[in-house]
């Protein structure tokens, strides 16, 4: 079995045939405290020997990665853009109540010494203090596989190199993909890729080997700021519905999660994040479906044509017999 049943509601791993399933485990994403170190990124590719991907600035603010692919499985995105309105009243800060919202929530840029600012800078060259600017900030994401519940590259690959675990996640097994390629425009989120050199596909396992044992994915070990969380599916969402309630209750009216909902295009996933804009400003698609969706009513369709096909032969060699 694919654990991928076509198309009601699903949980994943009793459904792939595990009879006695631990809680399905996942990531919750605060984009909200995320600061741009890209510990995560480190500590995937330590951790899984994932290759370096050449480090090339893009002109994309500090984002030297682009996507998620097959040599990067944490990809964080740097959105620059203006600074919404806010009140002028404290807002809560998202590491506890009672505390002015640090920098790192919209991330505010700041004018280094040098630099001349929309409040007038320190002058070219300039020696002065660093004088925060209010025109911009900075969105940060860390993106990854969103170990969806109905897992379109499950349904497509011919190998079985690609299965659901009994944490409810999907991983590749890189000693059985054949490297056809299927699974690459199946996925919804553009996550899977094959290396270059190598043709097989590779993503993130959520870190299989680790939570096997026990142990935290190496990006959640990694992450300063807890904005990547790992633990039952179900206990995230819970907490993430009551993050959005505060941050919309202290004057972050744009919170908003994505990939959480049960009722969505792929079943809900088992990576899902807090966004503080549109899911489209941060590269993610919104309104994901499973691709093969459509597979179960085809496969109908074509037994009947292949049916009718069979019984009209069927006639004209009788008439023709006669």
């Amino acid at each position: 079995m694919s654990g991928n049943s076509l198309f009601g509601p699903l949980d994943p791993a009793p459904d792939a045939g595990y009879a006695d399933p631990p809680p399905r485990m996942g990531f919750f994403t605060d984009t909200s405290v995320c600061i741009g170190c890209k510990a995560c990124e480190v500590a995937c590719k330590e951790w899984n020997l994932v290759p370096e991907d050449g480090l090339n600035l893009l002109g994309l603010s500090y984002d030297n990665t682009g996507s998620l692919s097959a040599n990067t499985w944490r990809h964080v995105a740097f959105v620059e853009q203006p600074l919404p309105a806010r009140p002028a009243e404290p807002r809560v800060s998202p590491m506890g109540a009672g505390e002015r919202e640090p920098r790192f929530l919209g991330m505010p840029a700041f004018d280094l010494p040098g630099r001349a600012g929309s409040d007038g800078g320190n002058g070219a060259g300039g020696d002065g203090p660093v004088r925060e600017r209010t025109d911009f900030r900075w969105l940060m994401s860390s993106d990854v596989c969103k170990h969806c519940t109905h897992a379109a590259c499950l349904d497509v690959c011919p190998t079985g190199a690609l299965f659901r675990t009994e944490f409810g996640t999907v991983v590749v097994q890189e000693d059985i993909c054949n490297g056809c390629g299927y699974c690459i425009p199946a996925c919804p989120y553009g996550v899977i890729d094959q290396r270059a050199g190598d043709g097989r596909a590779w993503k993130c396992t959520l870190c299989y080997d680790r939570i096997s044992d026990g142990l935290m994915p190496a990006c959640a070990q990694a992450c300063p700021t807890q904005s990547i969380q790992y633990g039952p599916l179900d206990d995230l969402r819970a907490a993430a519905a009551r993050r959005v309630e505060t941050l919309n209750a202290n004057g972050v009216p744009e919170a908003r999660l994505y990939g959480h909902d049960p009722d969505d295009g792929v079943g809900g996933d088992g990576a899902f994040f807090l966004l503080l804009d549109e899911p489209e400003v941060y590269g993610l698609p919104p309104d994901p479906v499973v691709t093969t969706r459509d597979l179960p009513d085809m496969w109908r369709k074509a037994g009947l044509a292949a049916l009718a096909m069979a019984a009209a032969a069927a006639a004209a060699f009788l008439g023709g017999a006669r």
